[in-house]
């Protein structure tokens, strides 16, 4: 039964991550908003409880391993499994400038949170989902971390030029790339997600698409048949070039 599944956002407590939580949790599965900040994830859990939805805060920062840790000892004393992992945390620190003038602290950082944050997370709640009968991992990505588009004149976000976020995201790629391979044989399936220029906090509000647009590929991603696909990248339209 759908009801009886969990599952776990990271950075759940806003935007595309929170969407996506409450369209799940419409759909009858029990949520587990990961977020650092304790308040907002009261908050975020509060909200998804007003509309009939089943859901609890986790305490997780994905930078921390040891709160990574906690999490996935927690749900395990809690839950005995998980069903769905939405790598959804991220961060934006490039500030508009050019790659050679990105500091690379802000590169480390970049890629503290958007690729080893992800990294460990699915690290850690891997031994959780192969318990579930049929696992998925759904990882957000970016059309800016597309090569072929990058590498394409015409394409949309061509003069999009921003070193640490666009790359990492090809970074989020390749993890799902190499953990489907290596899952292959299982019952769990790893995607990645691009839900376009969505009005975020990532973005400063600039995109065009909502929020409810943004996390329909995610949910789909989420809610995949035994037969769908594995490894792959896909918006709301089909298959995203790598």
């Amino acid at each position: 039964m759908e009801n009886s599944k969990k599952v776990l956002i990271t950075g759940g407590n806003k935007g595309i991550g929170f969407e996506a939580a409450r369209q799940l949790g419409k759909m009858g599965f029990e949520i587990l908003i990961g977020s650092r900040d304790e308040k907002r994830g009261r908050e975020a859990v509060a909200a998804l409880t007003t509309e009939n939805i089943k859901a609890n805060r986790i305490h997780l920062d994905v930078t921390d391993p040891t709160s990574i840790q906690s999490a996935a000892k927690q749900i395990d004393r809690q839950y005995g499994l998980l069903d769905i992992l939405i790598n959804n945390a991220g961060v934006s620190l490039d500030g508009g400038v050019l790659p050679s003038k990105l500091e690379l602290t802000h590169l480390k950082k970049t890629y503290e949170t958007n690729v080893f944050g992800m990294f460990s997370v699915t690290k850690a709640m891997l031994p959780l989902l192969k318990r579930s009968p049929s696992g998925r991992i759904v990882n957000l990505s970016s059309g800016l971390g597309s090569l072929t588009l990058n590498s394409d004149p015409n394409a949309e976000f061509y003069d999009f030029n921003l070193l640490g976020y666009m790359s990492s995201k090809t970074a989020v790629n390749a993890l799902t790339v190499l953990f489907a391979k290596e899952l292959k044989d299982s019952a769990i399936k790893v995607n990645s997600a691009d839900p376009g220029f969505t009005s975020t906090d990532l973005n400063g509000h600039r995109g065009y698409r909502s929020v409810e647009q943004g996390a329909t590929i995610v949910v789909r991603l989420a809610t995949l048949p035994n037969e769908g696909p594995t490894g792959g990248f896909f918006d709301e339209n089909g298959v995203v070039p790598w």
